[in-house]
């Protein structure tokens, strides 16, 4: 059977999006946001007086601006898959031409935005390590295609790495087997108070309300009676009302981004979709993977859960797209990890030295504030030397802390690092990821005999430290954990 004809001339023609994302763009003002900044210190010099008929003028020139733009960028805009390459060109007064080797793709993302949704359409993100080029060329979008050229498209870029996968009962190659990793328990949105980053989603968005109404003139606003702050009671309510607010607003966020998570693999790809409101499908190729993080906060800690991360080589917006477990009990994560990723064995405690100066850092500010206070007491202050009593107190456990958490470890075909107090994160990576080791040793370190080994990776955060080893067992360790040629390094040993 014969290939259908659009994959026949996408190789050889450009293709271009579907006309329904004009609207889309138009709706949320896409191409029109760009040349804002140019508008406004315009209309702030010339100003902008009159009522509703200027506003209504203003709104329309605005709309039919935001039309035109949309128009022509979707005229300007072309793409092409062939078995070597992704070409995309683009460009309303500078035209661009961008063609990236199929090899050189890291991983496929579909969206659904709503409103794409509502005309039935897909945006496709096309990984293309572009490495240290700028944020916005770090990929190749192709927004507003229909969901089945969506597919398409993602199976024409990853295929020219897949073989035959699968077979079917009668050994004939059929549709890949779809084998399930993990699964989202709803349950588990109740962990999203303890994250910050789902914490700062309600604040960003009463800080946005905030801006929007304060903007509004104040014949519009209705006159409400606001709460006695002058009363204890009144700020004990509205305190407690923000907190529960604010409780919500993180599992109502953690829920917009991560309901129906679901991660599966398919081949030789892992396949994750999540999201309410705007849906999204990522694909990542399983041999690209070097390792994982497993990550908890101090809070998800004492209720044990964390978070999973996939470190890939070239991955852009790892943060997002390299999650394989955004929230769950540490047991599940834990499973997830060593599933990808040999687990190289329980962890090595840092030398005793390690511990004096964790102990040592935490508590040198209360020392400080605490002689600062006794000389303050010979004029009375003694709320300063109360203050630093109770750093002196604090410091103690959290220096303890901050040692239990190092750790290091080298196994047969993997190796781990382990840091960090209020974010304890744990590094099992595969010798294969290493590009090189940097070796830091301040002067104390040195008079300690300790030293702080990086793990330079090409992928994730780009290094993974351990913090604090025993100086004389660095060789060791990076040789164990990488190639013979890691043996140079030899930090000094008192």
């Amino acid at each position: 059977m014969s290939a259908p004809p659009r994959q026949q001339t996408a190789t050889t023609a450009g293709v271009r999006t579907s006309p329904l994302v004009v609207l889309v763009h138009t709706i949320t003002f896409r191409q029109a946001r760009r040349f804002a900044g140019s508008f406004l210190p315009l209309a702030a010099l010339i100003g902008i007086r009159g009522g509703s008929t200027t506003a209504v003028l203003v709104i329309g020139a605005v709309a039919v601006f935001s039309l035109v733009t949309a128009v022509l960028s979707w005229w300007r805009f072309s793409y092409a898959d062939g078995p070597a390459s992704v070409v995309v060109t683009r460009g309303l007064l500078s035209r661009s031409v961008r063609t990236v080797p199929n090899d050189r793709v890291r991983g496929v993302e579909i969206e659904t935005p709503a409103l794409h949704r509502v005309f039935g359409l897909v945006r496709v993100r096309i990984d293309a390590a572009a490495g240290a080029m700028k944020d916005d060329e770090e990929e190749l979008v192709v927004d507003g295609v229909t969901r089945a050229e969506g597919d398409r498209l993602r199976v024409s870029v990853l295929t020219h790495r897949s073989g035959p996968e699968t077979t079917g009962d009668d050994g004939a190659a059929g549709t890949p087997i779809e084998e399930e990793f993990t699964r989202f328990d709803n349950r588990w949105l109740l962990y999203a108070p303890l994250v910050g980053s789902y914490l700062a989603l309600p604040l960003a968005v009463a800080g946005a309300l905030y801006r929007a109404v304060d903007d509004l003139p104040d014949s519009v606003l209705p006159a409400l009676p606001g709460p006695d702050l002058a009363h204890p009671g009144a700020i004990a309510i509205v305190a407690g009302i923000a907190v529960v607010l604010l409780l919500l607003g993180s599992v109502v966020g953690a829920a917009l981004v991560n309901w129906g998570f679901r991660l599966v693999r398919r081949g030789g790809s892992l396949i994750a979709v999540r999201g309410l409101v705007t849906r999204r499908h990522t694909e990542l190729e399983i041999d690209r993977i070097r390792g994982v993080t497993v990550s908890a906060g101090l809070g998800m800690r004492l209720v044990r859960a964390a978070r999973v991360n996939a470190l890939m080589t070239g991955l852009g917006d790892a943060g997002r797209r390299g999650q394989l477990l955004p929230l769950g009990p540490s047991s599940e994560a834990w499973r997830l990890a060593r599933r990808l990723v040999e687990d190289p064995g329980p962890l090595v405690a840092h030398p005793p030295a390690a511990r004096r100066r964790r102990l040592g850092r935490a508590l040198f500010p209360g020392l400080v504030v605490t002689v600062a206070g006794l000389v303050a007491l010979t004029v009375g202050w003694w709320e300063l030397l109360a203050t630093g009593v109770v750093l002196l107190a604090a410091g103690v456990p959290l220096g303890l802390g901050r040692y239990a958490a190092l750790g290091h470890v080298t196994g047969p075909r993997s190796f781990a690092v382990r840091s960090g107090f209020l974010i304890e994160e744990q590094a099992i990576l595969q010798p294969r990821a290493v590009v090189g080791w940097r070796v830091r040793q301040t002067f104390f370190q040195r008079r300690a005999g300790l030293a702080t080994v990086v793990a330079c990776v090409g992928a994730g955060g780009g290094g993974y430290a351990a913090v604090d080893l025993g100086a004389a067992d660095v060789a060791a360790f990076t040789s164990a954990a990488s190639e013979p040629w890691s043996e140079a390094l030899s930090p000094a040993v008192p």
